[in-house]
Formats: C-alpha cells, sequence, structure tokens
C-alpha cells in the first residue's frame, strides 16, 4: 500500500508585531507585560482615530476598523516593508459587534430602514477593505472567521500563503465587544487586535522563526499565561489566543508552544529567536 506522504513544514519569520488591546497600548508594552518587567493592569481599550483614512471613510470607520489598522500600521512600519505590496489575513470571531447590535435594533424597531454605513460596515470584510483604502495595497486578501479558533486560523492559512506564494504576508486578528443583550450570548469584554508581519526568509529585522510540523494538530493542553490577569484576557477575547506566542517572541523562547484552535485539538508550534 502507497503511504500518503507527509506535508512540508511551514516556517515563518516574524518581521513585525502590533498590539491593542485592554491595558496594552501597542507592543512595546505589551512585551514588557508578557516579560513581566512591567505590571499589566487591564483598562479600557483606547482605539485611535484611523488617520491613514480620508476624512469621509474616517467618519464612517467603526471600532472594528479602528483596531485592526492601528495594530496593522504598527506591525508593518516595525518591519520597515511597504503596506501596499504586502498580501493580508485578516481574521476574527464576530466581526464588528457593534454595528451588528443596531442593525438588529433598528430591524427591532418600528423604523426598519438599514443605513448605507450600516449596512457596508455589517460585511466580515469590512476592515480589509478599509486596510486597501488607507495603505493602497493591491495584493490578495483573505478575510476568515472560526469563532473561537480564529487567530490560529488565521495565523495557519497565513503561514501558508506565506511557504506557498514565498511572499511576505500580514495577518491582523481582532475582536470587538457586544452590547446587551447579545453580551449575554457572547460574552467578549472589550476591544483586541494584533498583527504580524511574517515573511519567507530571515532579514535583520526579524524577531522570530515559527515553524509548523507536519502532525502540528495536537491533544496537548495550550499553553497558559503565569500573570493572572492575562491568562484571563487571554481566555476571554479571541484574538488574545495569540499571548503565548507573544510572550514567547518577547522572551526569545526556544521549543513548542501550543494555542487553543479547535475543539478537541490544539495547534503546536516549534518556535526559536
Amino acid at each position: 500500500m502507497t503511504q500518503t506522504p507527509s506535508p512540508p513544514a511551514l516556517t515563518v519569520f516574524v518581521q513585525g508585531i502590533g498590539l491593542l488591546g485592554p491595558g496594552l497600548a501597542n507592543w512595546a508594552q505589551g512585551r514588557e507585560c508578557l516579560l513581566g518587567a512591567a505590571p499589566y493592569q487591564s483598562a479600557r481599550c483606547v482605539l485611535p482615530p484611523p488617520m491613514a483614512l480620508p476624512q469621509a471613510e474616517r467618519r464612517r470607520a467603526g471600532a472594528v476598523v479602528k483596531v485592526s489598522l492601528a495594530v496593522g500600521e504598527e506591525a508593518v512600519a516595525a518591519s520597515g516593508l511597504r503596506a501596499a505590496t504586502l498580501a493580508s489575513v485578516f481574521s476574527s470571531s464576530s466581526g464588528d459587534a457593534v454595528n451588528c447590535h443596531e442593525i438588529c435594533s433598528t430591524l427591532a424597531s418600528s423604523d426598519r430602514l438599514i443605513s448605507p454605513t450600516r449596512f457596508h460596515n455589517s460585511v466580515h470584510n469590512a476592515a480589509a477593505g478599509y486596510w486597501s483604502i488607507s495603505s493602497g495595497a493591491m495584493a490578495t486578501s483573505s478575510v476568515l472567521c472560526a469563532r473561537d479558533a480564529s487567530f490560529a486560523a488565521g495565523l495557519l492559512e497565513a503561514m501558508t500563503q506565506v511557504a506557498v506564494e514565498q511572499v511576505p504576508v500580514l495577518l491582523v486578528a481582532y475582536d470587538t465587544d457586544y452590547p446587551e443583550p447579545l453580551y449575554s450570548a457572547r460574552a467578549i469584554p472589550d476591544s483586541f487586535g494584533v498583527a504580524l508581519v511574517l515573511a519567507p526568509g530571515r532579514s535583520e529585522r526579524s524577531l522570530a522563526q515559527w515553524t509548523l510540523e507536519a502532525g502540528y494538530l495536537s491533544r496537548l493542553p495550550a499553553d497558559r499565561l503565569d500573570d493572572p490577569a492575562l491568562e484571563k484576557l487571554r481566555r476571554d477575547i479571541p484574538a488574545a489566543r495569540c499571548l503565548p506566542l507573544l510572550r514567547g517572541v518577547a522572551g526569545r523562547q526556544s521549543g513548542r508552544i501550543v494555542l487553543d484552535y479547535l475543539e478537541g485539538s490544539q495547534l503546536a508550534l516549534q518556535v526559536a529567536p
């Protein structure tokens, strides 16, 4: 019987990181907190205005656009690459939560007319569209959703594209919080975003090397964080499932890191500085 060959390993090099979330204003602050060099104090996420957008689009931008553009711009700036040339993968467990709430409220009212702005912000690729406007990006863009597995699914997609196409790829994963009554069904407490520029080869800007080998799906439990507040953040917001990987980058870790993925299976990566 012919044996099916194992899939090839996927290896990428991290060229830039962007981070924004509760008590985390950027990657520099996040790195210090993940290293334990500075205390982590949870606070409401402050979303900066998307100044790279034209004024008309800036007025229409919701929380999803603000958080995704902020982390994307930070990661690309750190990488030294041109945003306009990068293929991208956007991944979110829920999309624009506030916009969804407002549309549901309108449909439940006597005036059921949906505004054009609400409608075009309701599509799952809204953040990717605004990114292409702000950066002038014309490369391919993929948009994913895998509920609580959305970060790992986005990472797997981005690493596959890097390996197959041999080009750098920008990964942006993000979530925003629902108002009540939807919050009771989907209890994401705040906005969170992470962006990674992943490349096929090492450069002087490389921060880490990540490899998915054959058999990367694991039954091992996902890595946890020692700080109780950071661990709560990791559990509460799907996009924050990235934090064990970012801790590995911050500490120049070598070895295996296991991330939450689909129920009953995790994503195991080999990491090195």
